[in-house]
């Protein structure tokens, strides 16, 4: 929005209804860091409480904006090329991330109540840092320029970054941190890199008005602009954990605690997979032979490298269960790359990426869940192996089921008729777009992924080889409400999977 003041001179006006949703994330962290100085030990409590209530009226703020399309720091003299942007895509995605984030807190709620691991994981900055890192990623996808798509990035990752090592005199914790760290600073450097030559060959920042001027590049700054471009998808392959930038995931996730990797899994693929819509289909489409075919290899080694490493997972090694979790989100990451590759060829860009933003949210829902499971059983065995999910039927029915329930969504198996219509709907999209080689690699993938999957799943339902005494533990209500939420979530969605086609149109044409 702008308006003119006297004398002329164009003064921006902010639209506070429209960047609601990040703003109040970002500001109940810091009021919860500032309380953190004023709360005793006993009452720590209430800010894990407070930080829920923050993210729910976040996603509350949602509401008014789907009535239409809503921008903010608009360029002096052009309202119609903005910093900021509230359309339908952005909302699909903040809804994802902050209901990510609030699934993720009622996760952490039980882990920092633990009285064993109080001491080790500060209450007041724990929640401070996640909600900073939420409300980046709830920035991201309304962000319509590079600069703030990079700062929106960088507010996202680096309270991530502590998140995983925050865990005191934790040897793997801190190693897991500093893995992540290295190589996701390195990636940012060769995306400010990218976005450097961009700025320098097109002159503006802007996504859209990139789009067309990439296409006036005098011709000797033509391999310039090619360098740009590719080296500004690395930072955002990167978040995607698409391989080669996918070595950090496992050690990462074993080394964060249970709940942030469930966070790293969703939110963190949320935030690399929208800034890479952004980029391809906004701003860099005439250069859709180049990233096209790149995201297309990418997706058929991402996808083949993390289901095969998370078949190869001993169901005896300590941490597998956590392991496989995190080798299969690098095997989803790479089904979820198929549509956006698909984009690069298909006449209807935005079906194919509406498939993608489908897909995501199936991937979202479920995957939670699955990790709650995982943070349930850790309570009582903390080494999380799958061997440990043995007999779980047998001491914990429901939650047996509903773990199952999730696996069979992953591996887009009946009941999860979810996870059947996603990866249909990923598929589709590369047989419309004439990419039928790699609709042959997704469905080799698929096989392979079923087999680990159903191991998992049988497991739960054989007779346990010892008694455990982790049926009489007590499930802390923010984790029982977890599990609840994304299993009535899945289920609901099995029942009528084409409301997610629906709710993903992305609106960005």
């Amino acid at each position: 929005m702008v308006t003119v003041a006297a004398g002329g001179s164009l003064v921006q006006s902010v639209d506070w209804l429209a960047i609601a949703p990040p703003t109040i994330a970002a500001v109940v962290g810091l009021l919860v860091l500032v309380a953190d100085l004023f709360v005793g030990e006993r009452h720590k409590s209430v800010l894990g409480w407070v930080s829920v209530a923050g993210l729910v009226a976040a996603l509350v703020f949602l509401l008014p904006l789907l009535d239409g399309d809503r921008s903010s720091f608009c360029l002096a003299g052009d309202p119609t090329v903005c910093s900021y942007t509230a359309d339908r895509f952005t909302l699909v995605i903040q809804f994802l991330v902050l209901g990510g984030a609030l699934l993720t807190a009622l996760l952490s709620m039980s882990t920092l109540k633990d009285t064993s691991r109080a001491r080790d994981v500060p209450g007041g900055e724990y929640w401070f840092l996640l909600l900073s890192s939420a409300a980046g990623a709830a920035l991201l996808p309304a962000s319509r320029d590079l600069a703030t798509l990079v700062v929106a990035l960088e507010v996202a990752s680096l309270p991530a970054f502590a998140l995983v090592g925050i865990k005191h005199g934790d040897r793997k914790s801190s190693e897991a941190a500093l893995k992540f760290f290295l190589s996701s600073v390195t990636a940012t450097a060769v995306t400010l890199l990218g976005v450097s030559f961009v700025y320098a060959t097109t002159g503006t920042l802007y996504l859209t008005e990139i789009a067309g001027k990439l296409q006036q590049v005098d011709p000797q700054f033509h391999t310039l602009a090619q360098a740009g471009v590719a080296l500004t998808l690395v930072g955002f392959a990167f978040k995607t954990a698409a391989v080669p930038f996918h070595f950090w995931v496992p050690d990462t996730y074993v080394g964060a605690p249970l709940p942030i990797a469930a966070y790293l899994s969703v939110i963190g693929k949320a935030v690399g997979f929208s800034g890479l819509i952004l980029v391809t289909v906004i701003a860099f489409p005439s250069y859709a032979d180049v990233w096209g075919p790149a995201l297309a290899v990418l997706a058929a080694l991402t996808m083949t490298a993390g289901n095969v490493a998370a078949l190869r997972q001993r169901a005896t090694r300590a941490y597998s269960a956590v392991r496989l979790l995190a080798w299969s989100s690098v095997g989803q990451a790479g089904y979820l790359l198929v549509p956006i590759a698909a984009a690069g060829y298909a006449k209807d860009a935005e079906r194919a990426i509406g498939s993608t933003v489908a897909y995501a949210l199936m991937y979202a829902a479920v995957n939670l869940g699955a990790f709650a499971v995982a943070a349930l059983v850790a309570r009582s065995r903390p080494l999380n192996r799958i061997s440990d999910y043995r007999g779980l039927y047998a001491e914990r029915p429901l939650t047996a089921l509903v773990l199952g329930f999730f696996l069979l969504c992953l591996a887009g198996l009946p009941p999860g008729i979810i996870g059947l219509f996603a990866k249909v709907t990923v598929f589709s999209a590369a047989v419309d777009a004439g990419l039928g080689w790699l609709a042959v690699v997704m469905a080799v993938n698929v096989v392979i992924a079923l087999y680990y999957y159903l191991r998992w799943t049988a497991l739960l339902f054989r007779a346990p080889e010892q008694a455990s005494e982790s049926a009489r533990l007590k499930v802390p209500a923010p984790l029982t409400a977890a599990i609840a939420l994304t299993a009535v979530l899945g289920i609901a969605l099995s029942g009528a999977p084409q409301l997610v086609l629906r709710f993903s149109a992305t609106g960005l044409f």
